[in-house]
């Protein structure tokens, strides 16, 4: 932790690491939590004092009564779905409306917004990217567009804006639907239909929203640097899904790597401390694209059984596999990553052996790097370690380590070359060590 500076937490595989535990377990150290990307397809688990919560928009440092937390504006915003959030969380006895500041130029994710990702999706037939439908990439896209619509709009003349970028939506969706099957022109046309009731939802949200502190969060988080506040930066999504240096065209539709911690939160490189880097034991990935060492075994369904792989938002099965270590260590180089921290080690306690691939043989040919494209001709290769075969949820400490599991740690810390600092032996907080 550093005063004054952002420390950034990221996720380096294809999503779904474990970011919002994590954020639980450091946010005590920190004045400060900011979301810097992504929209209501993030879904931050986290699990203590016996209740599981999870977290699609709003910072994980919600649960600590001291915290300002902070909606920046490179995330987009959806306000029924945080509504949704919000009040469910408010129910729970969190009190937010004080303690959560929303960023003027974050962008709303209109219900239109949702159906032209279905239009869009049914447009690109077998080529479909496999998007969670909540019109996260159509938002992206009239933002750099410049035809979106922001959170400071709803405070001026937002009638008239609204209703503006809602006719232009319905144009292109009505331009796409003459193209489609008949079975996709009804699928839309459903959605359509029913477009009034979700519109009423919506702009309640809108006005739910008004009643937080809508701020210009970009000066706001500068003058809390130069009063020597701590802050922690929360990334959604994975580095793997990066619209820059993901698994393209199968990304998300924002940046979600360190650079993007100061496009989305308005601060200078220069402010960016610590930059932690966070993976799983093994890997995984929800929906369509490349995925090099998924297993299609009984491995992989043993993994997703013991990992819990279902998706925290859409509950879809998440595709298993080992870990990753040249894509590890690409999203290490390009997030400038500092210390990582390894989750869900429990889930392979009872493996005999445990597999890393360190390297592929693009057509035949070996290499040690992530290339341009991994969609066809990549075989993982794999060095075996052996299994620990230990029960470590019940552990306090890293003296309490099996020796086999000290071995692939400091195998994947030579490997990565980077420091592996806290490791997650479970899902509560508590279940969570910090190495010496």
């Amino acid at each position: 932790m550093n005063k004054g500076k952002v420390d950034v937490l990221l996720g380096l595989q294809w999503g779904d690491e474990g970011k919002g535990k994590v954020v639980d377990v450091l946010t005590p150290k920190y004045d400060v939590v900011a979301r810097f990307q992504g929209g209501p397809n993030a879904g931050h688990t986290l699990e203590f004092e016996g209740q599981k919560y999870v977290l699609r928009s709003i910072p994980s440092g919600i649960f600590q009564g001291d915290k300002v937390n902070i909606i920046g504006n490179g995330v987009v915003l959806a306000p029924d779905l945080f509504m949704d959030e919000a009040k469910a969380l408010e129910a729970s006895g969190h009190e937010l409306r004080s303690r959560l500041h929303i960023s003027k130029k974050a962008h709303l994710i209109m219900p239109t917004h949702r159906v032209l990702d279905a239009a869009y999706e049914a447009q690109k037939g077998k080529d479909k990217v496999g998007t969670t439908g909540k019109g996260i990439g159509p938002t992206y896209t009239d933002k750099v567009s410049r035809n979106g619509l922001r959170v400071g709009d709803i405070l001026e003349n937002f009638d008239e804006k609204y209703a503006k970028a809602k006719a232009r939506h319905l144009n292109i969706i009505n331009s796409i639907a003459s193209n489609l099957d008949e079975e996709q022109r009804f699928a839309l046309n459903n959605q359509l239909t029913t477009l009034h009731k979700v519109e009423k939802k919506w702009l309640e949200g809108v006005e739910y929203l008004r009643q937080f502190p809508i701020v210009d969060s970009e000066h706001e988080l500068n003058n809390l640097l130069k009063s020597d506040k701590s802050v922690l930066c929360e990334g959604a999504q994975g580095t793997m899904l990066d619209v820059d240096f993901g698994s393209y065209p199968f990304v998300t539709s924002s940046n979600t790597i360190c650079a993007g911690a100061c496009t989305g939160l308005g601060i200078g490189p220069n402010k960016i401390g610590e930059v932690y880097g966070i993976m799983k034991a093994y890997c995984t990935r929800v929906g369509a694209g490349p995925f090099p060492t998924e297993l299609f075994d009984e491995t992989g369904k043993t993994i997703r059984d013991l990992g819990h792989e279902y998706g925290a938002v859409t509950g879809r099965e998440r595709r298993c596999g080992w870990i990753d270590l040249v894509a590890l260590r690409y999203s290490i180089m390009v997030n400038g990553v500092t210390q990582l921290i390894m989750m869900k080690s429990d889930v392979l306690d009872g493996f005999d052996t445990i597999k890393a691939c360190v390297a592929y043989k693009q057509n035949g040919t070996q290499i040690d790097y992530f290339p341009y494209n991994i969609e066809e001709g990549i075989e993982p290769v794999y060095e075996e370690l052996p299994g620990w075969k230990t029960d470590m949820t019940k552990f306090t400490s890293e003296d309490q380590f099996p020796k086999e599991f000290s071995d692939y740690i400091a195998f994947l810390e030579k490997q990565l070359e980077t420091p592996i600092k806290i490791i997650s032996i479970g899902p509560d907080r508590d279940q969570t060590i910090v190495r010496k």
